[in-house]
């Protein structure tokens, strides 16, 4: 059986017993399916409960809710969105590239707003994040980001430059030459609001049936190891594990992220360090990392760096990578020596989905009935909460403003088959973190960076 509270930090301290609610015994029939009690699933079945109560909703987990990457990412309720905005232009205009990004800075406050419209504490705040430059080339790239923001007619409330002294002040990272700034973030504990979530729901009268793994979908049928669902829609919430799904093997890939957590520190530490208001935080590097403050005063930090496992696996034994995990200690201790000797008590992992493409998207199928949202890229804790009230929207049959967005209806190609599949989502992954080495020792921008850039949706 399996130790829940083992999961993550976030579950370790979510003061839930999780313990599993009830399977689903035999077929049922219901106006909504929904495959995946993370948050996708949960925010879809919240804000359709709210819209319509008279509807049937059932929502299908294979373990407990939240146990996927909504109860082990960062905590980072961001604005954050994985395509750039001159990607979704090139796709769709200008005007509705930005009002995907002005929907995505609205829905940090919506989740802020629907945890505390239930009663949920999740431990919120919304600090902004604070993103260092620590070399040369970093520096560079965050100059150039500010300056790419304000072609596109963002101001200084939503992102701004901050010169070394302003940093340090923020963030008082080792080596710090400068900085952005954002505001549009907000830590969180992620298990905290995916578990209360789901009490939420249930409140609300939505069937969580978990330890019921969905074993396929189709049009109008989710078939379980517990039972068959009939459904007028079916909404695939799966992210991460949808590989493992017959015909979506090559739908989205898996990729690792992995994390630790100290001890809490001591007033004095945090005097050094900074992060006053609980930012999240990074810096300018090409192979992505990313931190948190709790609440209770220990560090969260996590990134990228484990392989892509082959045939797109997603097994307990990879939540572990312990190369990675020693890695990320040495980022930590790099980014804040005073933290050498400073415990590390949790250590976790959990897959992420990327699509081809590295282009989130949400939309459903009206002839079918078959509806998703996923592709996320590790942005998932906001982007959820847009996609459950967009999905909201299509299945009620109404246009809205969220429907218009472009991300709604994007289809992504297919992933390659394996062996290609391995091959080069491995290559990309070490070429990132080949370029942060190469960038310390040439002191310019990349060149494998800018290489892969366009195989990585231009990040």
């Amino acid at each position: 059986m399996t130790t829940y509270g083992n999961v993550s930090l976030w579950f370790d301290t979510c003061g839930d017993a999780l313990e599993p609610g009830k399977p689903l015994e035999g077929d049922i029939t219901v106006d909504v399916a929904i495959v995946g009690a993370g948050f996708t699933g949960l925010w879809t079945a919240y804000y359709l409960a709210k819209a319509r109560p008279d509807l049937r909703i059932a929502v299908l987990e294979k373990e407990i809710a939240g146990f996927g990457a909504s109860g082990r990412n960062g905590g980072w309720a961001s604005a954050l969105f994985p395509s750039s905005l001159a990607t979704l232009a090139r796709g769709s205009g200008r005007e509705r590239a930005l009002a995907q990004h002005a929907t995505m800075r609205a829905s940090v406050d919506e989740v802020i707003a629907a945890a505390k419209a239930e009663g949920i504490d999740a431990d919120i705040a919304k600090g902004g994040t604070i993103v260092v430059a620590r070399t040369a080339p970093q520096l560079e790239r965050a100059k150039a980001e500010v300056d790419d923001a304000r072609s596109w007619g963002r101001g200084e409330d939503d992102i701004v430059y901050l010169d070394e002294a302003a940093a340090r002040s923020r963030l008082n990272a080792a080596g710090t030459l400068g900085a952005t700034y954002t505001p549009e973030c907000a830590a969180v504990h992620p298990a905290k609001l995916v578990r209360g979530l789901a009490a939420a729901v249930r409140r609300l009268g939505v069937a969580v049936y978990e330890q019921s793994p969905a074993l396929s979908l189709a049009p109008h049928t989710v078939t379980t190891s517990r039972g068959t669902v009939t459904a007028d829609f079916v909404v695939r919430a799966t992210e991460g594990s949808t590989p493992s799904l017959p015909g979506l093997a090559r739908e989205i890939i898996p990729v690792y992220s992995l994390i630790i957590a100290t001890a809490p520190l001591p007033t004095a530490v945090w005097d050094e360090i900074g992060l006053a208001k609980r930012e999240t935080f990074s810096d300018h590097r090409n192979l992505i990392v990313y931190g948190q403050r709790t609440a209770d005063d220990r560090i969260v930090f996590g990134g990228r760096g484990a392989p892509y496992h082959y045939g797109s696996r997603v097994r307990p034994e990879f939540d572990s990578e312990p190369r990675v995990h020693r890695a990320l200690h040495a980022t930590l201790v790099d980014l804040f020596p005073s933290l050498a000797n400073t415990e590390i008590t949790h250590r976790w992992g959990g897959a992420l989905g990327i699509a081809r493409d590295w282009h989130a998207s949400v939309g459903l199928d009206s002839a079918t009935g078959m509806a998703w949202a996923g592709g996320y890229v590790g942005d998932g804790v906001t982007t959820t909460n847009l996609a459950g009230r967009t999905l909201r929207d299509l299945i009620l049959g109404e246009s809205t403003p969220l429907t218009a967005l472009p991300w709604v209806g994007h289809r992504s190609r297919k992933w390659e088959p394996e062996p290609l599949r391995w091959v080069g989502a491995n290559a990309g992954l070490q070429a990132m973190a080949f370029s942060d080495a190469e960038e310390r020792l040439t002191k310019r921008q990349s060149l494998a960076a800018r290489v892969m850039a366009p195989l990585m949706g231009g990040h």
